[in-house]
């Protein structure tokens, strides 16, 4: 069996050949590759290969319904929408994703962007270095604020959980209401959830239904002193509108780690000349311990694909 990783993991090369170790000794050939964008580059290395190991890079249905020999795709990432399901679905190729890995990652994240923000902790950092005060620049506490989450997942809960412990109330909205959602999470209708909140994070995966979720009617529906945390997927949000609202003191702020396009960002994309943000290059998973998880589930769905008992099944 011939495995193609088709583009880093984001390991040292010593942890991915503790991982690699078991499946050698059974005879599994994994070939590596730098990520590439040309599809016949890539469809040069998934040549002979059974299953393929991508994180974010674009996996178009243009390669996967030309790739003879492929069965399995194993996804180290939790989102899926930069694959080809529809060839995958149509082929009968296997896709399975890395559901987990960066629960604590993103959710940190989230908190440390809203502290950030919500203290002014960048533009006092800068008074303080060029020998001024904090006259101006006194924040606000999270305590007795009220955070709506869109997307009452594995994140979005474990965010839910963090901000409760702070002392905010906690408003999610999801397609469908959660039975066993936690007894401080209140689930409400999107509208109520806009209205609402003081800090709206986004959570939800991107599908047709949820690309362009918020948007100049949306962002509109918010209170002027809201703060939006996008950690999702770009398209989810309207980034020009959001730009716009920014500009006219709509909302209070945005805090940004994902967009239209994956960074690098152009330097006319509209958000990064827009008042009040936070902006950061798709940071939220990557910290060493998800990396490091990340890899380990890719190889336990691997394991477990060859075994032909597939986990975290997305097709």
């Amino acid at each position: 069996m011939k495995v193609a990783i088709l583009e880093s993991l984001g390991i040292g090369e010593e942890e991915l050949l503790s991982l690699e170790k078991p499946f050698l000794e059974k005879g599994v050939e994994f070939v590596h590759y730098d990520r590439s964008l040309d599809e016949n580059v890539l469809l040069s290395e998934l040549d002979g290969a059974d299953a393929a190991i991508i994180a974010n890079m674009p996996f178009p249905s243009s390669v996967i319904a030309k790739s003879g020999s492929l069965k399995f795709i194993d996804v180290a990432f939790t989102g899926t929408d930069h694959v080809g399901l529809d060839a995958a679905k149509k082929k009968g190729i296997a896709v399975s994703n890395a559901s987990g890995y960066s629960n604590e990652a993103v959710s940190e994240l989230v908190l440390g962007m809203v502290l950030s923000f919500m203290r002014n902790i960048s533009k006092v950092e800068e008074r303080c270095r060029n020998g001024k005060d904090k006259t101006g620049l006194v924040g606000n506490e999270v305590k007795g604020k009220t955070v709506g989450i869109v997307g009452l997942g594995k994140i979005g809960r474990r965010t839910a959980e963090i901000f409760n412990c702070l002392g905010a109330k906690i408003l999610a909205y999801s397609r469908s209401r959660h039975s066993d959602a936690p007894s401080y999470v209140r689930e409400v209708e999107m509208d109520e959830l806009l209205a609402s909140s003081d800090i709206i994070v986004l959570h939800c995966p991107l599908t047709p239904e949820t690309r362009g979720l918020i948007g100049e009617k949306e962002l509109e529906r918010m209170k002027s002193s809201a703060i939006l945390v996008n950690v999702a997927r770009g398209p989810v949000v309207d980034e020009k509108a959001l730009a716009l609202a920014l500009e006219k003191g709509e909302i209070r702020g945005a805090l940004v780690d994902v967009f239209d396009k994956e960074p690098p960002l152009s330097l006319d994309a509209p958000l990064l000349s827009a008042p009040n943000t936070l902006l950061t290059p798709h940071v939220a998973f990557a910290t060493k311990e998800s990396m490091s998880l990340r890899a380990e589930i890719v190889f336990e769905n691997l394991r477990a694909w060859m075994e032909g008992q597939q986990i975290n099944v997305i097709c």
